[in-house]
């Protein structure tokens, strides 16, 4: 079967996959509560936390990790070409950002792009993680802390594979999406009035 034959379902698997709401339905599950319209109206860890408790945002953190996570070790398996890979990567992250089962209003992506570097480059997700503690460490906002993050993880898939490789432009788009579904909490940044933990 020829890497197109396969690529392409596994794309949209990868999308499908990484579309599926975890931010809502564990939040519902957990506390009754529709977590698109509490707190910042985020589906994504920070805001289940805020608004379900902090086992619902852990658990949230998870799963969405793992969706980002699962369809890259399946294209692995599946022999697909590294460009493949980075695309169904990809796709799942996009599905997080833009689910089809909530018109295409998603999260930021962070928690999702994180585990999708963690089964691409290993390296880089502990380099964007350890970015993330320094800045929430030192600013207590979750908010640069995950840019933060996002930067410095593809910085490193760059150092590692090397400007030609697909997963670097894959984690440079990631963290370019990043950046800009942040662009709320830069300008309240800008103001200072981002929230702090």
């Amino acid at each position: 079967m020829s890497q197109a034959a396969l690529g392409v379902p596994a794309v949209v698997a990868g999308y499908l996959l990484g579309s599926v709401p975890f931010g809502v339905l564990v939040a519902r599950r957990m506390s009754g509560l529709d977590v698109r319209q509490v707190g910042s109206g985020n589906i994504g860890a920070t805001n289940v936390a805020r608004a379900a408790g902090k086992g619902a945002g852990a658990l949230t953190l998870l799963l969405d990790a793992g969706k980002g996570a699962l369809p890259v070790v399946a294209a692995r398996w599946l022999g697909l070409a590294p460009a493949w890979v980075a695309a169904v990567g990809l796709a799942a992250f996009l599905g997080h950002l833009f689910p089809v089962w909530l018109r295409f209003r998603g999260g930021k992506g962070v928690a999702t792009a994180l585990g999708l570097l963690l089964a691409l480059e290993p390296w880089a997700a502990l380099a964007g993680l350890a970015g993330f503690a320094a800045m929430l460490a030192l600013t207590r906002m979750v908010s640069v802390g995950s840019m933060v993050g996002a930067v410095l993880g593809a910085a490193t898939v760059l150092a590692v594979e090397g400007v030609r490789s697909p997963y670097a432009w894959a984690s440079a788009a990631m963290a370019g999406a990043i950046l800009v579904r942040h662009r709320g909490n830069l300008a309240r940044l800008a103001r200072g009035e981002e929230r702090r933990i």
